[in-house]
């Protein structure tokens, strides 16, 4: 299979002749996109990851800033009815609907740029019927909620065959909850993490379901006498489980954390299954949490697709693809650790093996860690701004900053240009993406991506 990125350039700059076509299986071996504010960075994962729809290829893909719920944009035409809602109006417009000139001009330019790759009706209306997008928006229920402690509250069958994995699941979900509550998660360091993890365990072992409110007895009255070599008082004393018992009652009350724990559970398995026989796309948004926030929270899920890939057989095809739009601060350098970095660097590692290829874009290359992102075979670069980013990209290619080519041919890019490098083949190339499928309107706000959730419950079933 062959994704349609969009046309090939000579390195000399001279005008495209020929389609960008990269083949399925080079994001075996992961892709890296990296480019300034502006630089169509963002566009260009989009295409990515409406090629492997194409392809039949699930995705699920992480979203910082709010642009990637867009791929719901897949208008099946280039009908005024369907694009009017999310036309930007005009800016003195009274009724705040975009008038019939203004969506007359957005559709006409988008359906030019399409039939530049053959893009028409038919094939707009295909895509749409052959794929499913959902947005998830975890503590949010603009989108479709998710529960992200059922890791911990509800017990999977993955306790009865993948006891490692179970466990690191819990693990990330016992972090989430102390972290919560102002203390440290770190698993190697918190004695309260080890000794609620102990309890929940012991809970899920019985093959029983280990909600908050059940552990909390637990923690005043344990139904053992040992953690480790020591006697419960010797590990934690009982003040200690009575402060942790009491701050984790606090936050059974608070209604801000009643929304993580409704919906479905954390079900990587079932995101990545067709539905209704289209190819899935789940989308998880969370450019409405805090910084601190967002961390913890992928954390957990990264944590639960690191263990599905480990469930999965080996293979050399692609049979999925994990993107991650907006790295800053999620895979920085040594020694810093978020939640995110351990699942990262492992999937970056070792997905590949199970047909799973990740697609990671940033726009600050200077806080990446470069040992991690070395494993990509395909790297996308747009243009940077500054020499130390250059210089900071040409350091993870492992390319000789005097003898390279590729820091003189990004510094003279132009918006929505890229210089690709593909380790496959071992050449360099231009690439000018081409036009998205989906409508590219910008950040969807959570009212947005509410009014596309319930629009979609409300249609009639295929």
């Amino acid at each position: 299979m062959r994704l349609l990125l969009g046309t090939r350039a000579r390195l000399d700059g001279r005008r495209p002749t020929t389609a960008f076509e990269l083949p399925s299986h080079h994001l075996l071996t992961h892709a890296v996109v990296v480019g300034m504010t502006g630089s169509g960075k963002t566009g260009l994962v989009t295409v990515l990851v409406e090629e492997a729809l194409r392809a039949g290829i699930p995705s699920i893909v992480f979203d910082i800033k709010g642009d990637l719920p867009n791929l719901a944009l897949a208008f099946p035409d280039f009908e005024a009815d369907s694009h009017r809602p999310w036309i930007e109006p005009a800016p003195n417009d009274d009724d705040g609907i975009a008038d019939d000139p203004l969506v007359s001009a957005a559709i006409t330019q988008r359906r030019d740029g399409l039939a530049q790759h053959a893009i028409g009706a038919p094939e707009l209306a295909d895509y749409a019927a052959r794929t499913f997008v959902r947005v998830i928006t975890p503590g949010s229920e603009a989108g479709e909620p998710l529960h992200l402690l059922s890791a911990l509250e509800r017990r999977s069958v993955r306790w009865d065959h993948d006891l490692d994995g179970a466990r690191a699941n819990l693990s990330a979900a016992v972090s989430l909850v102390l972290q919560l509550i102002g203390r440290t998660g770190d698993p190697g360091r918190s004695r309260e993490h080890a000794f609620l993890s102990v309890l929940a365990e012991a809970r899920l072992i019985r093959g029983q379901h280990a909600p908050l409110e059940a552990l909390l007895p637990d923690l005043l009255e344990p139904p053992l006498d040992h953690v480790g070599a020591l006697a419960i008082d010797d590990f934690l004393s009982l003040r200690a489980r009575k402060e942790l018992a009491a701050d984790l009652n606090t936050l059974l009350t608070s209604p801000r954390f009643l929304a993580w724990r409704r919906g479905p559970s954390l079900d990587v398995d079932a995101w990545m299954r067709p539905v209704d026989g289209r190819t899935p796309t789940t989308v998880i948004s969370v450019a409405h949490l805090d910084d601190e926030e967002r961390t913890l929270v992928l954390g957990v899920i990264l944590e639960e697709v690191l263990t599905w890939v480990r469930s999965l057989p080996g293979t050399s095809r692609l049979k999925g693809l994990v993107v991650f739009d907006e790295l800053y601060g999620f895979l920085p350098p040594h020694p810093a650790s978020p939640p995110t970095k351990r699942p990262l660097v492992a999937l970056m590692k070792q997905a590949r093996a199970y047909g799973i290829g990740c697609v990671l874009a940033t726009q600050n290359p200077m806080d990446l860690d470069y040992r991690a992102l070395s494993n990509a075979g395909t790297w996308c670069i747009g243009r940077l701004q500054t020499d130390a980013d250059r210089a900071r990209v040409l350091e993870g290619l492992g390319e000789d900053k005097k003898k390279s080519r590729l820091g003189a041919l990004v510094k003279g890019l132009g918006s929505r240009w890229f210089v690709v490098r593909d380790a496959k083949t071992s050449e360099l190339s231009m690439l000018r993406p081409r036009w998205a499928m989906s409508y590219l309107k910008g950040p969807l706000t959570p009212i947005e991506i509410r009014k596309l959730r319930e629009e979609r419950e409300a249609a009639p079933s295929a």
